[in-house]
């Protein structure tokens, strides 16, 4: 066999390679749908009670297969800054300090960095109900400080007061930890956690948080809501297959589609020097999510593979504005003030410095400030200051560290050495690690140095960052009696991240971003990134939430493309409802011959017919209690409702033909009102259907759901496609005007409202107006896809179909 040819022994219709925060939520996904899912993870499991936690056991923790250590930890050192990253199942989610923030909803912006990009192709609002989904998955809630015992918390009291005296924001963030024993109960320290319906892949049990800080070196008592306790535990139970110590090495396209995956089994018991055999797996669709790192490597040293590959790979690389201080032997009134850091989980509380986007002008960019805790691979930084004995190991350290990086060839690797470093020490009870993030500048830049992983990048274009952050902290040590120390790495202006980020960043096209906003690589289909390379930019507070929030989108955009019943990015319905139930008391019927909305190959197209599909996105206000759409648009008390659905017409030729133009509707509608994300029962959309008269169209929506406590309920709306000048055409087409009734209304509702009447007998529960916005009418352009012989006759007929119905509604009057 050539040094070309690979043997592939067994196909998936979906390989993920790395189990953090991107991987594992995109496992789930699709697994739960009904998915062949195969997740390769290099590390090992880790199950409450296996982390290690003796100085012989801690000196084996980190990775470097080349010496022997499979371990979590693996520490990188780049110009400009160190970076500790997680190895095992669960990613980052075993080695991070469990919050979940939100992105700032103004800090998703347009920099004009290096040429005009616009970092973020996304909004707040396009994540909001995924950031909803992953709160309710992963547990969060906040420390319950009002509680005892968790009310005695010194370093939670210190930064509120901190906060209070600086005139800063102080708030408790919420966390991925149990503090009960299951929703709803009461708090409380080492109780017995009740699993979720799908169980827990370690087996054995889990108790509440009992307070010993160790969440950054592994949760042995499994309070830490990590990922391997719900998204992976989610994804073995619909099915997937999950393996450990599964190292990638490889990813190329297959010539027929699809792609495959070389990897490596790492096995500790393999004799010394041994490599073990390079495996392959082929698949139709490939995520990475091996973190910021292990993505843009693996796409780097894959790139001939890739013709075509977007030139942002490597770029726009970032710490997340990370930075590690200390504050050391506070006092009050000449006596020792408590801090007791290792009491609680690692972070407790968060302050908020504001951003000039905020409203506050010469702030600055904004960043967080949160108390920490003893985690022990960070011993290495706080030793100097505390164990007298160790300076001079840490000094011989940061020196070797410094002659490595000006010889040009530093080595980017430091896990042995850190092991050999870290020692038994810890810091007094007066003292407290800070952890600051940010707003930095994602100028940073990614590339193979010598077959290695190499960045470049600097604290010098973000240094008012880092000045703002570091003058606050002294102003937190002044007002609580205590001394300022910067990590002993800061002195030749380096920085320890633990949220690294970008390297192959989304974008708006290929010459701005790697992949697009939802994460799939431009040029080549069903390749999709998952994890911290595809942000753009700094994401500001910690990133696993958002990282996840932009998995699930993701995976709801993939799985709506697939037209099944599952992928609607909802959760499982279920039944349908009741399709002739009453609206106001008048009984409406199903429509006879109407699009079923039941998902899958149609039987049209398993008969040699046509199917074309697209998916469309519309957001707006509608006011509940309003029955004018375009009074509920403008009413003081209107919320926010959007809604995404793949429009799908299983026989093209058929549905050019008749007069209705009848597709089926497929997805989800997102109201508080009703409870959130809500999936559509059953759906019927028309476009360009008679409007009554000669150059009038309509394109009508009908939607059956169900609000949250199961009660029917219909969306009923019309674009009105009226004869006029043609700068009319957007906004006539964009423009949606929806009604929501109880219960599930049929047809005639539908033309009752578009004659600018109330459907009779209707109660109807509010009503608003939707909109396309431009960015999304984009996107939508890039979804039509179409199955069956014949498709590209098809686009072409369905486009000739469009612009005629356009022509006849506003061309020029020839009489």
């Amino acid at each position: 066999m050539t040094m070309t040819e690979h043997v592939a022994a067994e196909h998936a219709d979906t390989v993920v390679v790395g189990s953090g925060f991107g991987g594992s939520v995109a496992a789930y996904r699709l697994a739960e749908a009904g998915r062949s899912v195969v997740l390769l993870e290099r590390g090992q499991p880790y199950p409450p009670g296996s982390f290690p936690r003796s100085p012989s056991e801690m000196g084996r923790a980190f990775w470097d297969p080349s010496a022997g250590l499979y371990g979590m930890f693996d520490v990188w050192s780049f110009k400009g800054c160190d970076s500790v990253v997680s190895s095992g199942l669960g990613g980052g989610s075993l080695i991070y300090a469990n919050v979940l923030l939100r992105k700032d909803e103004r800090w998703f912006v347009n920099e004009g960095l290096d040429g005009g990009h616009e970092p973020w192709p996304v909004t707040r609002d396009d994540l909001d109900p995924y950031y909803d989904r992953v709160e309710e998955m992963m547990g969060a809630t906040p420390y319950p400080l009002d509680r005892a015992p968790f009310d005695d918390s010194p370093k939670t009291h210190a930064m509120q007061d901190a906060a209070a005296e600086l005139g800063l924001n102080w708030a408790l963030p919420p966390l991925a930890v149990g503090f009960a024993p299951e929703r709803g109960a009461a708090p409380g320290v080492s109780l017995p956690i009740v699993d979720p319906g799908y169980g827990n892949l370690h087996g054995g049990g889990r108790r509440t948080c009992r307070l010993c800080g160790e969440c950054d070196i592994g949760c042995n008592e499994g309070s830490k809501n990590s990922l391997d306790h719900n998204y992976l535990s989610a994804a073995a139970f619909h099915g997937a297959d999950l393996r450990t110590s599964h190292e990638v090495k490889a990813i190329r396209p297959r010539p027929r589609g699809g792609y495959e995956v070389d990897y490596v089994h790492h096995d500790p018991e393999r004799r010394a020097g041994k490599k073990p055999p390079v495996r392959t797996i082929t698949c139709d669709r490939l995520i990475l999510g091996a973190g910021t790192y292990g993505t843009t490597f693996l796409l780097l040293k894959s790139r001939t593979a890739f013709p075509g590959l977007s030139p942002a790979l490597g770029s726009r690389f970032c710490g997340n504005g990370d930075l590690l201080t200390f504050l050391l032997k506070a006092r009050d009134r000449n006596r020792v003030r408590p801090l007791d850091a290792s009491r609680g989980p690692v972070i407790t509380s968060a302050i908020r410095l504001p951003d000039e986007l905020d409203g506050h002008p010469g702030a600055g960019r904004g960043a967080y400030i949160q108390d920490g805790g003893y985690p022990a691979f960070v011993d290495w930084m706080v030793q100097p200051f505390d164990l007298g004995d160790q300076i001079d190991r840490a000094v011989k350290f940061l020196w070797n560290r410094f002659t490595e990086f000006f010889s040009g060839a530093p080595d980017t690797n430091l896990s042995k050495e850190l092991a050999d470093l870290i020692g038994d020490g810890a810091l007094s009870v007066s003292s407290l690690p800070l952890l600051g993030m940010g707003r930095d500048t994602a100028d940073g830049r990614l590339a193979l140095k010598d077959g290695r992983l190499a960045a470049d990048w600097t604290v010098e274009t973000s240094a008012a960052h880092f000045e703002r952050l570091r003058t606050t902290m002294q102003g937190i040590a002044d007002v609580l009696g205590a001394e300022y120390a910067d990590n002993p790495a800061w002195f030749r202006k380096r920085v320890v991240t633990v949220h690294p980020l970008g390297g192959a960043p989304m974008g708006r096209h290929p010459v701005e971003g790697v992949c697009d906003a939802f994460g799939e690589v431009f040029g080549f289909p069903g390749l999709y990134i998952a994890d911290g390379a595809a942000m753009p930019g700094p994401v500001g507070p910690n990133p696993s939430l958002t990282i996840a929030a932009m998995a699930d989108r993701m995976a709801t955009r993939i799985l709506e493309g697939m037209s099944r019943p599952a992928d609607t990015g909802a959760e499982p319905v279920t039944g349908t409802g009741s399709p002739g139930g009453a609206v106001g008391g008048k009984a409406y019927g199903t429509d006879s011959g109407a699009p079923t909305g039941t998902g899958g190959t149609s039987p049209e197209a398993s008969s040699g017919r046509t199917s074309l599909s697209f998916t469309e996105e519309m957001k707006g206000f509608v006011s509940w209690g309003a029955t004018d759409p375009r009074a509920g648009e403008l009413d003081e008390g209107r919320e926010r409702f959007s809604f995404r659905l793949t429009i799908t017409a299983d026989d093209v030729d058929r549905f050019l033909a008749e007069p209705e133009h009848t597709a089926r509707a497929e997805g989800w509608v997102d109201a508080a009102g009703q409870g959130g994300r809500r999936p559509v029962q059953r759906g019927w959309f028309n476009l360009f259907a008679p409007g009554g008269a000669e150059e009038r169209r309509l394109m009508k929506y009908r939607l059956h759901f169900a609000d949250d406590r199961g009660r029917p309920r219909t969306l009923i709306g019309h674009k009105n496609v009226l004869h006029g000048p043609p700068t009319r055409i957007w906004p006539d087409t964009s423009t949606l005007y929806v009604h929501l009734l109880d219960g599930h209304a049929d047809e005639e509702a539908v033309e009752e409202a578009a004659k600018g009447a109330v459907p009779e007998g209707a109660v109807v529960l509010g009503a608003g107006v939707l909109h396309i916005q431009l960015t999304d009418f984009a996107r939508q352009l890039t979804t039509f896809r179409t199955a069956g012989p014949g498709g590209p006759a098809a686009l072409v007929s369905f486009g000739r179909f469009f612009a005629g119905e356009l022509w006849e509604v506003y061309g020029p009057d020839l009489d």
